[in-house]
Parts: C-alpha cells; structure tokens; sequence
C-alpha cells in the first residue's frame, strides 16, 4: 500500500513539514479520490473563508490538548491482523484531543464533534495513526458535502452567525448529513474529553499473515464511563473546561479507553462513513489505551503532529471510502500551512 512507506517516526517541526510535504505527493503516490468535484485545496480555503487563517496552526480541530500514553493489544487480534500493534506489547502513544473547526476559540460546549488523534510509535521507527471523532458516523459521504457544509454554514458579515436559509437548503440537499447532525443535536457535549467515546467512523482493512482480508470498524470506550453536560451545566460550564478537566484527571492517575474492533460481514457498508452497521456484528475488546499525562498543545509533542489517518502499519489497510482517502491530500494542504507559520 503506497501510503505505509510514510509510516516512519519523524520528529521536531522540519521533520513533520517534511512529511507534510511528502503526503501532498512530493515524494509518495497518494490513493485515487473519488470524488474529483472538489480539491484539498479548496476545502482548506473554505475552512479558511470560515474561520479565517490562523498562521502556524491547524485549518480544522484547531483548538486542542496534547498528551501522551500507551497502547497494549489483545495479542488474540493477530489472527485478523499482523500489525505491530497486537503483539501484547506496549506501544508509546502521542495524543491529540480536539473540538472540531478553525475556530481557536470555540466554546467547549459547541455541540460539534471532539477528536482523539494517535500516533502509535511502533518498533523499527513505524507509526500508526487513528484519527477519529465522538459521533458514531460521519457528517459527508462525499468530500463535496463536506465542502458544501462548510461553506453553507459561514458566517454572514453582518450577524456573526451563519445564515439560516443557506443551512436549509444545504439540509434539503444533502441527506447525507442527516444522521450526524441528529446526533450532535440531540447528545450534549461531553464533561471532559476522558468521558467521550471516540469512533473511528471509517471501515478498514485489518489484514492476517495468510493475508486474509477482515472488514472491522473501532471505537474507543472510556473505562471512566461516557458522561454529558446536563441542559444546566451547558449554561454554566465556561468555555474552557475541556483541557483542564483532562490535565486534572491524569494528574489523578491514568485514564483509560477500551479499543473495540467490530467484525464486518460483506453486505455491511465499507465506502459510506454515514452508515452505521448493525449493533449485531461481532465484537472484540482489541487492546487498552492508557493516558498518563496531558498538557496544552503549544510546544508540546502533539503540535506538529499531522495526523493523518492514512499512515498505516503493516496489517491495517484503508477501503475505497472517499471521505477517507480525500482526508490525506486535506490534512497534508492544513499541515503544510501550520508548520511553515502561514
């Protein structure tokens, strides 16, 4: 698979634009996108015309919190996938805990999606990276309606909010979005990032040593239990609460995450992020994610960190998911800008 020779540990700010560089193709062939309606660069630029451009950070899941941590496998996982990662081992994990947009200031009560990105630092200097969100699925079947939202959601000049009849007609036209934003409409936020579910939305490839192919999709299930802001606390909570409730919380003792693998049958959905499977497929408790220390992003590890979700150990391959394969070339326009200062 073309993207795994980027699966290399690289470190300091140069390192990581090196890499950003490779990812937009300089140095690696990407996947074929799909969806050829809309470029990388016109998604950033339209993240940009939202949240204007803040130079030297990220386009999207701008406001963040690093931390660091390790990741031991279920070695029972290595009959479904060779990867480094299921070897019982432990593996160092740098994280990233985000709130969803370029905003720097969003408010932690936003009803928009919180991330966990990681970078598993496996032996021989390969990583895997997981970049996922706390909704079940994603909000576009296609980069187009990622795109459309962005725009259609922008703020008007004159009232600082987005206007209402553009984000009607983008809803009658993109069904696609529907299930999402039911779900961040009728889930209030979570009261710390250590209580939020995170799922990897996309279906992926886990792959045996006789080769054999597994469909599986994962999510990560906090040991401290999934817990929200009431309709009261969602007044009160301030718009900062996220990062100090984790700092806080791992200054207490380790926080921990069950990473659960669903098995996938072949007439589940594999290219659609916005298709949930059935709640009957089989499921795998496939390792624990332990964070022992959490900081603010700013000249801590994660920050140069592009996360993209692409890079991949041996044994884990992508499908044919358009919004999956288009995320690459989009984090890598983001990354390039962040770690030149643009």
């Amino acid at each position: 698979m073309p993207m795994q020779a980027r699966g290399r540990i690289t470190h300091g700010k140069n390192a990581a634009l090196a890499a950003a560089v490779v990812s937009l193709g300089l140095g690696a062939a990407l996947p074929a996108v799909a969806d050829s309606t809309v470029t990388a660069g016109q998604v950033v630029q339209a993240l940009e015309d939202s949240f204007g451009a803040h130079h030297g950070e990220r386009r999207n899941h701008i406001k963040g919190t690093c931390a660091r941590g390790e990741f031991v496998g279920n070695p029972e996982i290595a009959r479904y996938s060779r990867s480094a990662l299921f070897t019982g081992k432990p593996v160092p994990v740098v994280a990233r805990f985000s709130v969803a947009g370029g905003n720097p200031n969003a408010p932690d009560t936003a009803k928009s999606p919180r991330g966990m990105a990681l970078e598993f630092r496996l032996p021989q200097g390969h990583l895997q990276h997981m970049t996922m969100i706390n909704t079940p699925v994603f909000g576009a079947a296609s980069p187009k309606t990622f795109f459309d939202l962005t725009v259609a959601t922008r703020p008007d000049p004159k009232t600082g909010k987005p206007d209402p009849e553009k984000v009607k007609a983008f809803q009658a036209s993109h069904p696609d979005n529907r299930e999402q934003a039911q779900f961040l409409e009728t889930h209030n936020p979570p009261v710390s990032y250590a209580n939020s579910s995170y799922f990897g939305i996309h279906t992926f490839k886990f792959i045996s040593q006789d080769n054999k192919t597994t469909l599986v999709r994962w999510q990560f299930v906090p040991q401290d239990g999934e817990k929200r802001l009431s309709s009261e606390e969602m007044k009160t909570a301030g718009p900062n609460f996220l990062q100090p409730a984790l700092i806080r919380r791992t200054q207490q003792g380790p926080v921990r995450w069950d990473m659960v693998v669903a098995i996938g049958e072949p007439s589940d959905p594999q290219d659609n992020p916005t298709l949930a499977w059935p709640a009957t497929r089989q499921k795998i408790k496939a390792g624990v994610l332990t964070i022992n220390a959490a900081m603010p992003q700013k000249g801590a590890e994660c920050e140069p960190i592009n996360y993209d979700p692409l890079v991949m150990s041996d044994g884990i391959a992508p499908t044919n998911d358009p919004v999956l394969l288009f995320r690459s070339p989009s984090y890598a326009v983001s990354a390039g800008k962040h770690l030149s200062g643009q």
